[in-house]
């Protein structure tokens, strides 16, 4: 009996040798969670129990349980290098088998996938629909689109502006050329559908004690593409505002007859320029400018402008990628827009002691785990996403020697037992 009991002892100090050892040469493998083995004794039973007196039959290998424990994260400088502070798994999917890691050593292959290192898995995520709106709820391979961003033409301007009520009144004809004929001047660049920039020019003219006119021009034309006069048909139309005795706009008057705070350009035609000579694109067009005036006031104030807001904007080039807490890959292009093209999606368990390691820093799903609930980093008890950086393996270098220590001691107290029970038996047999 002895014998095996030194056995068993022998067998689960090797198997506490293997599992130290293990962690040991994983201590810099990114993502790397430490093990722990764990042992129970063995005791003969029957239905009726084991008794009083009964003497143990020595000791098994009960499990080898992962530490979840979170390790260090550590700056890389590299955007797809990934590491999750707080609970979660990052989603890996090959050919529809689905794995979990915390190890974010990512990269793009040829058609732009984010996938693990070593290329064989994609990086799984929420996509984005034509308007950069993250699509929750339906997990899908995250790619990188390094295409040219579309144009968008302007359609809406906004800006915050003071006239200043000390201003004198302009009684002459308005002139674009003839600073003389107006207060002040604001230009605004916009956009058609093909992303040509045009400037848009508002000229400021005082009229009355609370009124101020509005001439807009659009690369110094009229909106038809005419030239500007000071009289007759191509003479620009002014849209007027009206202001009450505290400075507050109460009224904006825009051509055709309407009454809002808002100035609307309709029917501009793009053009450009060439030698003098104006000349219709006719392959772009472009939508009427809705110019939101409700926070411009009137007080004794410099006539000043807010730097202004619009919608527009030319085709533009990806130049870098930005990943936030949440998860979101934020794309900025060389027309200086912005636009979410995925999101990163985290999956926790119930048990993730349940979870079955398949090599590769990776686990599985199992029964005993339960299975996995997707959601956005940093919603609930999901941690959230750390760009350029890694999380390093949790195994404390320093514990595992001590394990090693004991792991040894243990190991050389057992094969004691059995030569010490060896010495026993041949003394009994030398006495037969």
């Amino acid at each position: 009996m002895s014998f095996n009991i030194g056995l068993s002892g022998l067998y689960a100090a090797n198997k506490q040798l293997d599992v130290t050892g293990n962690n040991i040469a994983n201590v810099a493998t990114t993502g790397f969670k430490s093990s722990r083995a764990e042992f129970e004794d063995v005791y003969s039973a029957t239905k009726l129990g084991s008794g009083s007196k009964t003497v143990g039959n020595g000791v098994r290998l009960a499990n080898v349980s992962q530490q979840f424990g979170q390790g260090d994260v550590n700056n890389t400088g590299n955007v797809l290098d990934m590491g999750i502070q707080g609970q979660g798994f990052f989603v890996l999917d090959n050919d529809g088998s689905l794995s979990y890691t915390r190890a974010g050593t990512f990269k793009t292959d040829k058609d732009g996938y984010v996938t693990n290192s070593d290329g064989t898995a994609r990086l799984q995520g929420y996509g984005v629909d034509a308007n950069g709106k993250i699509l929750n709820g339906i997990l899908t391979d995250l790619r990188i689109d390094t295409s040219n961003l579309p144009p968008q033409a302007t359609s809406l301007v906004s800006s915050t502006i003071n006239l200043n009520s000390t201003a004198t009144p302009i009684t002459v004809a308005f002139n674009p050329a003839d600073t003389a004929t107006f207060t002040k001047q604001f230009t605004t660049p916009v956009y058609d559908t093909q992303g040509n920039q045009h400037s848009m020019d508002q000229y400021m003219v005082k009229t009355a004690g609370n009124t101020w006119n509005v001439y807009t021009l659009i690369d110094g034309r009229n909106l038809d593409g005419s030239l500007p006069t000071t009289t007759g048909a191509t003479a620009p139309v002014p849209s007027t505002m009206n202001f009450d005795s505290s400075g507050k706009l109460t009224s904006v008057t825009t051509p055709p007859a309407g009454t809002s705070s808002d100035l609307v350009l309709t029917g501009w035609v793009p053009g450009t320029v060439t030698n003098g000579t104006w000349a219709a694109n006719g392959a772009a067009s472009a939508p009427n400018i809705t110019i939101s005036m409700g926070n411009t006031t009137q007080f004794n104030a410099d006539t000043a402008r807010s730097i202004p807001t619009q919608n527009g904007y030319a085709t533009g080039q990806i130049t870098n990628l930005t990943i936030d807490g949440s998860g979101v890959l934020l794309a900025n292009f060389s027309n200086n827009q912005t636009k979410p093209i995925g999101q990163i999606a985290l999956a926790s368990f119930t048990n993730e002691q349940g979870l079955q390691p398949v090599g590769g820093t990776s686990w599985k799903e199992t029964f005993a785990s339960g299975i996995p609930g997707y959601d956005a980093p940093q919603t609930g008890t999901l941690g959230s996403i750390v760009s350029n950086s890694l999380e390093e393996s949790n195994v404390n270098l320093t514990n595992e020697l001590v394990e090693l220590i004991k792991a040894q001691s243990n190991y050389q107290a057992n094969a004691k037992t059995i030569s010490t029970q060896s010495t026993i038996m041949q003394t009994i047999i030398q006495m037969t």
